[in-house]
This record gives structure tokens, C-alpha cells and sequence, in this order.
């Protein structure tokens, strides 16, 4: 189990024409087992919110901190970050030539874990995992991301989570591109991981149809670098019907 706080982050962008301020004093927390959601319209930095957190180098803090358990990880690498039990679900994954997805996936638990796992057990693990997400028995010997379809990046996302069982997950629009029934496979597979670790997530969306499956305890609306209004699960069918109009009012004044 584990605790987010995020207190004061301000943060900027880095790009070509120089830093961009993109977060605006975000904070939050999210307690031991709780499910948090972040929407808000295009651009409001919620998904610079999520590579923030987990350390992407092209987004710098400039204010602020971000304690994991405690622990503040505000200077901490990437890998730091991992290894401590956060994990990131992005919503583009990278393509990766010439690594397959179960060395990949062996090599991050290894590095989790600080040792291998034992290869017979490993090998049912991830053969199991990814029967539960409905994919190809030849899926996990094909290049990481590599030719994926939209679907099919999602769930090897969601396989990592349910291989690497991390503390805090931070799922990025993890609906994006997803069609009906794939999106009941992938919601089941992170709720599986939930229910069996008691972990802490952290779910970025626009719309409300992922949090029929996902159910969080607090729903936040983030618009001009911020949050700006917190509910429960009841504000996100709010949303999804009247839109953020409602709540941006007067954010400009």
C-alpha cells in the first residue's frame, strides 16, 4: 500500500522556444487503497500532471514537492521512482525494435525486485496474466509496442501492472482508442491488481465511461494548470452531461 502527497507542484514543459509553465499549484492526495480520477478539458495539464509524477525528464519542477510514502521523490530519477512502487500506464507507449515484450517485462521485475524471477514460474505468471487481458499466445514474444494497435498497447500496459504489482499506478487515459469490449478487458485487469494489492490509483480521463469500471472515491476537475473542484464518483456523470463549463466560471478571474 502506499501514499501520494503532491503539494505546490508547479511545473514547466521543456521546448525548443524554452520552458513552458504548464502546472499551476496542483494539490492533492491520495490515501492507502483510494482511486482518485483527474479530468478536465484538452490542454488543462493533466497528462503533465502524470509525467511529472513519475519523472519525465522533459518536465521540470519549479515549485512544490512530491512525497511518495512519505519519502519525497520531488529530485528522484525515473527508475528511483519505479523502484519505489510507482508505476506510470502512458497513453502513447513507446515503441521499443528488437526487445520483446517478455524480456521486457522480466528485466523490469528484475529491477524492482533487485533479483530475477525464477524462470518456470515466471514464465506461467505472464502466460496467465495475459490469457486474463484475452491476448495472443504469441503476443508476448512479439518487439515491445512495435505494430501494436491502439488496444493492444493498452493491455501490455496493463499486463506490466499486473506482472510488476505497483504500489501507486498512474493510468494516462488509459480509454483512449479502447472500443467497448476492450475496455471492460483492461478496466477488469487493473481492478484485478487493485483487489489483490490494495494499491493506490491514480486514473487521467476525459470521459466517465471507464469509471463505471473503475470506481473512484474522489473525482477531480483539472483545468488552467490545477484543480479546481473535487467530488465523488457521482460529479463525473455530472460532467459527462453537462460538460466543464459549470466549473470553469470565473477560473479566469
Amino acid at each position: 500500500m502506499a501514499t501520494l502527497e503532491i503539494k505546490d507542484l508547479h511545473a514547466s514543459v521543456v521546448t525548443p522556444e524554452g520552458d513552458k509553465p504548464i502546472l499551476h499549484g496542483v494539490n492533492l492526495t491520495i490515501g492507502e487503497g483510494e482511486i482518485h480520477a483527474i479530468m478536465g478539458p484538452n490542454g488543462s495539464g493533466k497528462s503533465t500532471t502524470a509525467y511529472t509524477l513519475a519523472g519525465h525528464p522533459r518536465y521540470k519542477i519549479t515549485q512544490g514537492a512530491i512525497l511518495l510514502n512519505g519519502e519525497d521523490i520531488t529530485d528522484a530519477s525515473p527508475d528511483e521512482r519505479a523502484r519505489m512502487g510507482l508505476f506510470l500506464a502512458m497513453q502513447y507507449p513507446v515503441d521499443v525494435p528488437g526487445v520483446s515484450v517478455t524480456n521486457f517485462l522480466r528485466t523490469a521485475k528484475t529491477a524492482i525486485d533487485g533479483k530475477a524471477p525464477k524462470l518456470r514460474q515466471w514464465t506461467k505468471d505472464v502466460k496467465q496474466a495475459a490469457e486474463n487481458l484475452k491476448m495472443d499466445s504469441d503476443f508476448i514474444s512479439r518487439d515491445l509496442n512495435v505494430g501494436f494497435s491502439g488496444g493492444e498497447k493498452k493491455r501490455t500496459e496493463v499486463l506490466q501492472m499486473q506482472l510488476l504489482e505497483p504500489q501507486m499506478a498512474i493510468l494516462d487515459e488509459p480509454d483512449s482508442g479502447l472500443d467497448v469490449d476492450a475496455l471492460k478487458v483492461v478496466s477488469q485487469g487493473v481492478m484485478d491488481v487493485h483487489e489483490r494489492t490494495n494499491n493506490s490509483l491514480l486514473v487521467i480521463t476525459h470521459y466517465s465511461r471507464i469509471l463505471r469500471y473503475i470506481k473512484p472515491d474522489y473525482v477531480h476537475v483539472f483545468a488552467d494548470g490545477r484543480i479546481i473542484k473535487t467530488g465523488d464518483h457521482s460529479m463525473a456523470i455530472e460532467i459527462d452531461k453537462n460538460g466543464y463549463d459549470v466549473y470553469m466560471k470565473g477560473l479566469s478571474q
